[in-house]
């Protein structure tokens, strides 16, 4: 009874104008050796310790009373020391506001702005208890949606935001210190429940001032995080008969008939993931955050801090399958300006020599998926990227030619081959686009494509069997190049050549924007702006799967193919089953059987995936 009775006291005492001068003479009265404190005060502070317990659950008069105290507090921070009132801060810096309402919020946070400004010694605790506050106490957590509303949770961020604001605008040491307590309070790998609102929180910090200050390096730890994340989902779980299937044949053949619908009636891609379902969320609050950049005008500052970190971060890591989507989506919010930036600084990376074989390789081939992927990019930079690539291969066709010893060693031309199987893979989604516009389609036939392909490095040779089927199909419907496709490597998505090229990380099947499989951020972001193998319009067939007649290009020899050139040919085209669902190195249709869903699989990706490169050996 004696605490509640001293509350009870407390709650007399505070309930009037008197409040703010007896927290001060209570506070003033205890700043001596505590042998030397009257009974009386000792009693008045314990009082006050019971008023701010960081334990309590309150109610409604109760919280009145707490901002009563804590707006006395502010007034009296001057009095405040930590040698003497240590029990008091401890209270004060283990508050947590979701328990509270918006009155009794605001009273705590200007308290703790004050104190932050007290000669800074208290700066690292007051920035530390923000940022702790990012996410609601252990209690809420499992409970948060039942408890915590949208816009409550909302209302919270944005008051954290403005404190953390405040507190940087008058301590110029803040911004330096809480990066610091950020990169240190960032909740582990596995922390599924918190790690979630800890991002979207911490994102908001990204505006204005303080966004100038620390932005950069919150942007790299969300990245990173969200790298970590997609490593962690494996393929351990791939089946071996997917191995024999061509890239043509796994797309997600299901999504032919609702693609437009934008997932709606998909199964649950992911379902029991816990480390991919966390990481969908995280994509979620990562493109929300995007998707806010672009409304307030700063997407293309976000974007360039993107793209830097994607160089440094991301590039290079052929084990991710999703977080590479931040940058894609980024560009559909803006496809004039980041859409095009990005294409081209891909194929910077590619065409020029500072950067090391593998990143040149991964350039190419994120080019090359991009372009295919995008729908918002234009058919005219389709090309323009495309002519640079041509260019490039002719000028590395040309080099070779000049050497006294030319070899056909696929690792040492590897770069070349990435690039002319990206040409490929481009032309297999937009050919039939690009030749709708005369000036487009002319710039195509007069890129001699064909010099590349029938150089005696042999590309068509080298690079994977079901894109160059697939290509030179297109290609000869629409008489730009003319090679019939060899049987024998219809059903193969690899050869001996192209695993050579390859090497061990298997860049020759390195497509980093196939189809996504994070069904919300799916649903919500990607999907919308992505292109699916189902939808795309071959040359070789019109709406109605009719054969296209007349692609007729001037000067064009449709018959021509170098004598040299030794692949097995086969003029019977009506041998060869396409269809509009082979596109692809992900997942096949039996993946969205319930049993693929069963099993204890851990955090291993679902069985019946294909991944966009085969894991090391």
């Amino acid at each position: 009874m004696g605490a509640e009775q001293q509350c009870d006291d407390m709650e007399v005492a505070f309930s009037d104008s008197e409040a703010f001068r007896s927290v001060q003479h209570v506070l003033q009265s205890v700043r001596m050796d505590p042998f030397l404190i009257d009974l009386r005060d000792k009693e008045q502070y314990d009082i006050l310790l019971c008023a701010v317990d960081s334990t309590t659950r309150r109610n409604s008069d109760d919280q009145a009373m707490l901002a009563t105290t804590l707006r006395a507090l502010s007034e009296a921070v001057s009095k405040i020391d930590i040698m003497y009132h240590h029990a008091l801060l401890h209270n004060i810096f283990t508050m947590s506001i979701w328990y509270y309402n918006r009155d009794t919020r605001d009273a705590l946070l200007d308290l703790i702005i004050r104190l932050s400004a007290v000669a800074d010694q208290y700066l690292r605790e007051c920035l530390q208890m923000l940022v702790n506050n990012f996410t609601p106490p252990g209690p809420l957590v499992s409970q948060m949606e039942k408890l915590v509303s949208d816009d409550k949770r909302k209302e919270i961020y944005s008051q954290l935001h403005e404190s953390l604001k405040m507190i940087s605008d008058t301590v110029p040491l803040a911004p330096r210190v809480l990066k610091d307590i950020i990169n240190r309070s960032m909740p582990k790998l596995f922390d599924n429940k918190v790690m979630v609102s800890f991002v979207e929180c911490m994102l908001g910090l990204d505006t204005e001032r303080l966004g100038d200050l620390i932005g950069t390096s919150l942007l790299e730890k969300v990245v990173d995080l969200l790298t970590e994340l997609d490593v962690n989902i494996t393929w351990e779980d791939i089946l071996q008969e997917e191995h024999s299937k061509g890239i043509f044949e796994m797309e997600l053949e299901d999504l032919a008939g609702d693609v437009d619908k934008f997932g709606q009636e998909t199964e649950v891609l992911f379902g029991g993931n816990v480390c991919a379902e966390k990481l969908d969320g995280l994509m979620v609050v990562v493109c929300e955050h995007l998707k806010s950049c672009a409304e307030h005008g700063c997407l293309k500052r976000e974007f360039d801090i993107l793209k830097t970190i994607f160089r440094k971060g991301v590039l290079k890591v052929h084990k991710s399958k999703f977080a590479q989507f931040i940058m894609f989506y980024a560009c559909s919010l803006d496809p004039e300006i980041c859409g095009l930036d990005f294409a081209l600084f891909l194929t910077d990376i590619f065409t020029k020599k500072e950067d090391d074989a593998i990143a040149r390789m991964s350039a190419v081939s994120y080019v090359g998926s991009y372009l295919s992927r995008a729908r918002f990019i234009s058919a005219d930079t389709v090309v323009a990227i495309l002519k640079r690539l041509v260019d490039w291969c002719i000028d590395h066709c040309e080099r070779q030619k000049k050497k006294h010893t030319r070899t056909k060693n696929p690792v040492e031309h590897q770069i070349f081959y990435a690039s002319c199987q990206a040409v490929m893979y481009v032309l297999c989604f937009r050919l039939r686009s690009i030749m709708d516009y005369p000036n487009l389609k002319s710039q195509v036939f007069k890129m001699n494509i064909r010099s590349i392909l029938m150089d005696p490095l042999e590309p068509l040779k080298v690079c994977l069997p079901s894109i160059v089927n697939e290509f030179l199909r297109q290609a000869k419907a629409a008489r730009l190049f003319n090679a019939s496709v060899d049987l024998e490597l219809e059903d193969r998505i690899d050869s001996d050549l192209s695993k050579a090229f390859g090497g061990v990380n298997r860049l020759d099947m390195f497509f980093p924007f196939d189809p996504y499989l994070l069904k919300e951020s799916d649903r919500r972001y990607i999907r919308p702006n992505f292109e699916f193998w189902s939808l795309v319009k071959t040359t070789y067939s019109d709406d109605e799967g009719d054969e296209l007649g007349d692609f007729n290009a001037p000067g064009m020899n449709v018959d021509s193919l170098d004598d040299n050139f030794d692949v097995e040919l086969n003029s019977d085209d009506d041998d060869i089953e396409y269809t509009m669902n082979k596109m692809s190195i992900t997942p096949h249709r039996s993946f969205y059987h319930p049993m693929a869903m069963s099993g204890d699989s851990g955090l291993s990706m679902p069985a019946r995936i294909r991944p966009s490169v085969s894991p090391p050996s």
